[in-house]
């Protein structure tokens, strides 16, 4: 029996949301998880030990849902998590297809539960909301806890707002962008791993010209890209960074300038136009359409994928797949490997992404006290340890997963998982990483696990991630349109050097300038 008095009314109207992981964005899933920390098994603090004696805390939570059933207030895993962690659970459960406009809704009616699910922290309503103490900043408090002391600076800062963390982010993999290549290719070309700028385009040289797929035809290339979108899926986002171009903002002499304002950001533009002029990347990647990124892979065509490294393991499923139905798999060989970069001058540079998928904020509308939000993160905390992140995700073992040594076979009943399971991993923040029981890993996704995590200490910050800009939010659209219309130009030879340093001066013009103000502006009221 529930005690708590606030039961709310269960949003009903689901629709069903074609998503292949509730864990969320495949950034963040089990792939991408690195195996358990001894730092997770921490003694409780003497705050949560108070908590644990005290009586239980009701707890309302609104979090977004991807199936058409979800997990009941009184079900098992529910009431498994309340008694480990003394509380009293109400879930409010919001169709993801419309968790937006709900969110907007509850934020504007006052009436919030104790923790509520934030999709995207830079969403006005929220950010506004957060300005005027709507919500508590829990930046300051995390250090008192086992696990949330343990957040990512970078991330923190990433999902923050002016530098104020108004919630705790649900964590993804941070170090998750780098290299897929056909290893079967580098193999038949005789060539090893590319450890350098120069080996990385002797690479991509190889694959075009010495047959690597040994058809005898003249049909390959090195690296396929997609359609430029100014965004981390365009390539070049993640390979400036090699030549020491800063992501999207960096700082010189105490200053924030934009990324093409800087030599590197040029020189690396220029590797992109040999690559384009000697036809090692596809003539029509400015149209290419990243729904078919993968097809020229799997299909023989190009060697090379430069996007987030867990792509590896999906692009190697597709080959062998696609290699068994013409009886020809090998089914015990990696044809993918995968690897964080290549180095230049400056070393070894990653991309990072924002290393979070929303955050798990507390209103102070429903969190009154201080005290009251301690207990609340005290919850927070509880959820990352091992025990409960397995829960939260698999469910009890026995009933709705087996284990096969130490991976997790869950059951084939999929209606008693939505119904009791899935979806109670949304309230999961992460941190610093998944350590729960993970399902069976293989050695490509092992890698995948052990260099993304590696990748972090290699990562570009930018250092205005969390800046809310009046004037992007104004002309943010026309002046990247400026920026990659004129490289996209650039590259394919419509323009030359001069054309290019043009249309930067367009974009000062257009808005750059008080963009670049601004956004001093904010990080010199930061730094003090």
């Amino acid at each position: 029996m529930k005690k708590n008095s606030k039961k709310w009314i269960t949003v009903a109207a689901v629709s069903t949301v074609a998503m292949t992981s509730i864990v969320g964005c495949s950034s963040g899933g089990k792939e991408a998880a690195s195996s358990p920390s001894t730092a997770s098994t921490a003694a409780p603090s003497a705050a949560a030990t108070a908590v644990q004696q005290s009586k239980p805390l009701d707890l309302s939570i609104m979090l977004p849902i991807f199936k058409t059933n979800f997990p009941k207030d009184d079900g098992p895993v529910v009431t498994e998590i309340e008694k480990r962690t003394n509380t009293n659970i109400h879930l409010e459960w919001v169709p993801n297809a419309s968790y937006t406009d709900k969110f907007n809704i509850t934020l504007a009616s006052g009436k919030l539960p104790n923790i509520i699910y934030v999709p995207d922290v830079k969403n006005p309503s929220f950010v506004n909301a957060a300005k005027s103490g709507a919500f508590w900043e829990v930046g300051k408090y995390l250090k008192d806890y086992p696990t949330l002391s343990q957040a990512n600076s970078v991330i923190m800062n990433n999902s923050s707002i002016d530098g104020k963390n108004y919630g705790v982010y649900r964590g993804r993999a941070l170090g998750r962008n780098g290299i897929n290549y056909r290893k079967d290719w580098l193999d038949a070309v005789g060539l090893q791993p590319p450890k350098t700028i120069d080996d990385f385009y002797n690479m991509l040289k190889a694959f075009k010209e010495k047959d690597p797929d040994k058809n005898g035809k003249d049909d390959t290339y090195g690296m396929v890209m997609v359609k430029w979108t100014g965004q981390w899926a365009s390539s070049f986002d993640i390979m400036k960074l090699w030549f020491g171009a800063p992501n999207k903002w960096g700082v010189v002499d105490g200053k924030l300038v934009p990324e093409h304002q800087t030599p590197e950001y040029l020189e690396a533009l220029k590797f992109m136009k040999k690559l384009y002029d000697e036809k090692l990347i596809n003539q029509d990647f400015a149209v290419f359409d990243s729904a078919k990124w993968n097809d020229p892979v799997v299909n023989n065509q190009a060697g090379v994928i430069v996007d987030v490294t867990d792509n590896a393991a999906r692009l190697d499923d597709k080959i062998h797949l696609t290699l068994a139905k013409d009886g020809k798999d090998n089914p015990n060989i990696h044809y993918i490997d995968n690897m964080i970069g290549v180095t230049g001058k400056n070393g070894l540079k990653a991309l990072p992404t924002s290393g979070f998928a929303g955050l798990l904020a507390i209103p102070k509308s429903s969190v009154k006290s201080e005290d009251d939000l301690k207990r609340v993160l005290t919850f927070l905390d509880q959820m990352n340890t091992p025990e409960l992140t397995t829960i939260a995700g698999y469910g009890l073992e026995g009933k709705h997963y087996t284990k096969d040594g130490d991976a997790v076979v869950p059951s084939k009943d999929s209606a008693l998982l939505e119904s009791e399971v899935e979806g109670l991993n949304q309230m999961l923040p992460f941190i610093p990483e998944d350590r729960g029981l993970k399902v069976k890993q293989t050695p490509l996704r092992l890698q995948t696990a052990k260099i993304q995590k590696e990748a972090e200490q290699y990562i570009v910050a930018n250092p205005a991630e969390p800046f809310i800009s009046q004037v992007y939010s104004q002309k943010g659209q026309q002046l990247d349109n400026i920026i990659n219309d004129a490289r996209i130009k650039f590259i394919v030879g419509q323009t030359d050097e001069a054309g290019l340093k043009a249309a930067f001066e367009t974009w000062k013009k257009s808005g750059g300038d008080d963009l670049v103000k601004e956004m001093n502006d904010l990080y010199a009221t930061v730094k003090k």
